[in-house]
């Protein structure tokens, strides 16, 4: 019996390395994109500093990232396997933000320490702002929407 229960627990263990495995970014190069992902990277890229290229399944379906740096910023451009930009990551200065937007993030991180910020854009438009928080040894995101409100799902 505990022989099976040993076994059992193997193969649990091994599906859940498997599927978090299946789950990461895969590092590609260029050449390695889709034409029609290739033409939308480099449309992307105009002005920026290439600092990588991935994929990842999300629901189901291959999406393709760039990573990019642009004004001593970092910039991520998510793409469908169609060459559609499905959302981009901009990191942006805390400062630089709507006070509403400020205060959001700062109520939301509470007494954690925001380290980065993001603005999601989604259809050509802001969705959301996503911080980084640390408090202590705990590390966090949270959001807020344009209006700096609490938003109603995660973006």
């Amino acid at each position: 019996m505990r022989y099976r229960s040993w076994i059992v627990a193997t193969v649990a263990l091994a599906a859940t390395i498997t599927a978090r495995a299946s789950a990461q970014e895969k590092q590609l190069k260029r050449s390695d994109l889709p034409l029609a992902v290739q033409k939308t990277a480099d449309a992307q890229s105009a002005g920026a500093t290439v600092r990588g290229y991935s994929s990842e399944v999300e629901s189901g379906k291959v999406e393709y990232e760039v990573a990019l740096m642009i004004h001593g910023h970092k910039r991520d451009v998510s793409i469908a396997e169609d060459g559609t930009v499905l959302e981009i990551e901009n990191e942006v200065v805390l400062d630089s933000l709507p006070a509403p937007v400020r205060t959001g993030l700062k109520e939301a991180a509470g007494s954690g320490q925001i380290v980065k910020v993001e603005s999601l854009t989604k259809h050509g438009a802001i969705v959301a702002y996503e911080a980084q928080v640390h408090t202590g040894t705990k590390r966090s995101e949270v959001q807020v929407g344009p209006d700096g409100k609490t938003l109603a799902h995660p973006e």
